[in-house]
């Protein structure tokens, strides 16, 4: 708009009975248009600057519309009608007219809106006027220009809009939401791109526009993607005849869509077509020159942006399948427990991480529980999550203790040719017993879901990640440990669940609880109600979750039992023993003789490593009856039964029987047909 005529511009109300002379001494024109009938008069000067004369003009708007381009006359009606809605009084801008021997000229308008008591436009009176020569000014041009450069700068607008796309739906959407495109005029778009010869439709166009057979099809056929496709050449459709005569197979079929002119576009990257774009067109015929070096720049832009994201989707496919192949193919069927996991990929990156999770089926009715989280999210972070879950695996079927299992998981990981570290939960659980040992890596708390629903953390003792504790020589994990009634579920997670804008881990950890609590009882339903809530909060990490529930036909009678397997070589094993010990004793309510437990436990252990030819197997239990009691047996297998000796000239040795004599309420000797038991036993208080 132009304000500097508008103070020049002073009609009488009456006009144009009574003309203002000094417009047309200024070469200038005059119109009245009157809103409710649609009539416009314009005098003798304003049909010159149309190139019409007196005879040819019926004092309808639409006449006009034969000396202006379409794309101007679209844009000079969308400024008059936002000036009618928006309250303005007046409005101007410089257009083109097309003369009758086909040259284009410059004109500029400037119209003033007359409104009645209501604020009801009523009339638009104003001035039209040849600005050909104005405009050949260098300063002037510059500002006619605006609106050419204001179009030429979308090309831009778009590209930056497709920088944050990764994948062809995002291209897609951008395209469809893009300012751009409706600035361009078009009403919809089509895009196919290329697979395997063959052009596969990826954006149908408008509602209805689908053409049966036509999803995928081949390059030589006669369609205007195949053709742009085959040819490298842009086609530009000119009008609804030029549409039917070129391609009759499928105009018939969209005929009823109201295109009037379509731009398809081949999208060329490194010099070789990937697909095509089509821009259907409403109520347009024809394209001027400028319009088609836009398009033409437009396309080129997309061409990138989908490369780009077929690339990353490429890769995101590859990554993908390495992490689903690495995690377990299925989850086996364990007696005594109901069982759920759940693996969700991040959404940034490589859409690809190292969490992972597994299922070990132990002797003697115990099952271990593993999740984890290595460092990274590309392809490297899932090849080293699959070779740390094999060696996990292998370690804990071996019969190793579940701290000497992650001690030695950790080891590995600091020999292997990578600069990863992991975070990892392993839960050794006795579904006989209902004791869980844990043993916890730098990895956030599991959970634990009552029977009634409720949800609490388990907090536990910690060491260092996996690779880091090898690094730095701090490879004793202590073993923390949970008894599971019938009924109650553990949840294992990565931290991706519990991870949230600006919130700290402890209150995305309890968020997680109170989702838990509300949730379903059914585990599968609860693990998709879980994920399905990281994708509503636009969760960007990758996730895995494990439900272990144990069921009620495996109720213990006797308390609480566990059992491991101490080599003579084997120190690590011996200390794990005591930290299972000692975590027992303390969570099963004995707290107070954890130290005389654990000590007769070692001397009995340390007497069958040093006094056999083979190594010893330690079981902790808690028997029931009149009173509680928690009993140690040590077996090994030799037939020499242990005396009692006084300790040597040095007071070294020779005491392991009298602390046990001491320390214990009984203790006593039984053959076992390959070797012998030496048991101790406790009394304990009653459960609280």
């Amino acid at each position: 708009m132009d304000d500097r005529v508008a103070g020049a511009l002073s009609l009488p109300d009456d006009w144009p009975a009574h003309p203002d002379l000094s417009l047309a001494l200024n070469r200038m024109g005059s119109f009245d248009w009157d809103l409710d009938s649609g009539l416009m008069h314009m005098d003798r000067a304003a049909l010159d600057v149309f190139d019409l004369g007196a005879d040819e003009y019926d004092d309808r708007p639409e006449t006009l519309g034969q000396r202006v381009p379409p794309d101007e006359g679209v844009r000079l009606d969308a400024m008059v009608s936002q000036a009618l809605k928006s309250g303005r009084g007046n409005y101007g801008a410089y257009f083109r007219v097309q003369r009758r021997d086909g040259t284009l000229r410059w004109a500029h308008t400037q119209g003033f809106v007359r409104r009645d008591d209501t604020g009801r436009p009523r009339r638009i009176i104003g001035i039209v006027r040849d600005a050909t020569q104005e405009l050949a000014d260098s300063t002037a041009r510059r500002e006619l220009d605006k609106e050419l450069r204001r179009r030429t700068s979308l090309v831009d607008a778009t590209t930056a809009a497709l920088a944050h796309a990764r994948t062809v739906k995002d291209v897609i959407e951008v395209l469809k939401k893009s300012e751009g495109l409706a600035l361009l005029g078009a009403t919809s778009l089509v895009m196919g791109l290329i697979e395997a010869g063959r052009i596969h439709l990826v954006a149908d166009g408008p509602e209805g526009s689908f053409v049966p057979g036509t999803r995928y099809t081949r390059t030589d056929e006669q369609y205007p993607m195949s053709e742009v496709v085959r040819t490298l050449g842009p086609r530009f459709i000119e009008s609804a005849e030029d549409f039917a005569a070129s391609y009759p197979g499928l105009w018939p079929h969209i005929s009823h869509l109201g295109i009037t002119s379509a731009a398809y576009l081949p999208l060329i990257a490194q010099a070789r077509p990937i697909g095509a774009l089509g821009l259907l067109y409403s109520g347009k015929d024809g394209f001027t020159a400028d319009e088609r070096n836009l398009l033409l720049a437009l396309g080129s832009s997309i061409a990138q942006s989908l490369q780009r994201a077929m690339l990353y989707e490429q890769e995101h496919d590859l990554a993908e399948g390495l992490q689903q192949a690495m995690l377990p193919r299925r989850i086996p069927d364990v007696p005594g427990a109901q069982i759920a996991v759940r693996y969700r990929s991040a959404r940034l990156g490589r859409d690809i991480g190292g969490d992972w999770y597994d299922v070990i089926p132990l002797p003697g009715g115990r099952v271990g529980a593993v999740i984890g989280d290595v460092q990274g999210h590309d392809t490297h972070a899932a090849a080293v999550m699959g070779q740390l879950r094999i060696v996990l695996r292998a370690y804990a079927a071996e019969g190793h203790s579940p701290a000497t299992v992650m001690a030695r998981a950790s080891v590995f990981l600091h020999e292997l040719d990578t600069d990863r570290f992991a975070t990892c939960i392993y839960a050794e659980a006795d579904l006989t017993t209902g004791v869980i040992q844990l043993v916890r890596a730098g990895h956030v708390d599991p959970l634990l879901r009552d029977t009634d629903g409720s949800c609490r953390r388990v907090p536990s003792e910690g060491g260092l990640p996996l690779g880091l504790s090898a690094e730095f020589g701090r490879l004793e994990y202590p073993v923390g440990t949970v008894e599971l009634d019938p009924g109650q579920t553990m949840v294992l997670f990565t931290d991706g669940l519990v991870e949230l804008p600006g919130v700290d881990l402890d209150e995305g950890t309890q968020l997680l609880a109170d989702l838990i609590r509300s949730g379903p009882r059914d585990l599968q339903q609860l693990a998709d109600r879980l994920c399905a809530s990281v994708d509503e909060r636009g969760g960007e990490d990758d996730v895995a979750v494990l439900f272990l529930r144990r069921k009620a036909v495996h109720a213990p009678h006797s308390g609480g039992r566990l059992q491991q397997h101490v080599a003579q070589s084997d120190p690590e094993a011996l200390t794990s023993a005591r930290h299972m010990i000692r975590a027992a004793v303390r969570a099963w309510g004995a707290k107070d003789r954890a130290d005389e437990v654990e000590l007769a436990a070692d001397e009995l252990t340390t007497n069958a490593l040093m006094h056999t030819d083979g190594g010893a197997i330690v079981t902790i239990r808690v028997l029931t009856g009149p009173e509680r009691r928690l009993r140690v047996d040590v077996e090994d297998r030799s037939s020499a039964l242990p005396r009692r000796r006084d300790a040597g000239e040095s007071g070294v040795s020779g005491r392991g029987l009298m602390l046990v004599d001491q320390l214990a309420d009984a203790w006593g000797v039984e053959s076992r047909g390959t070797g012998k038991c030496v048991w101790c036993e406790f009394v304990i208080p009653p459960r609280g």
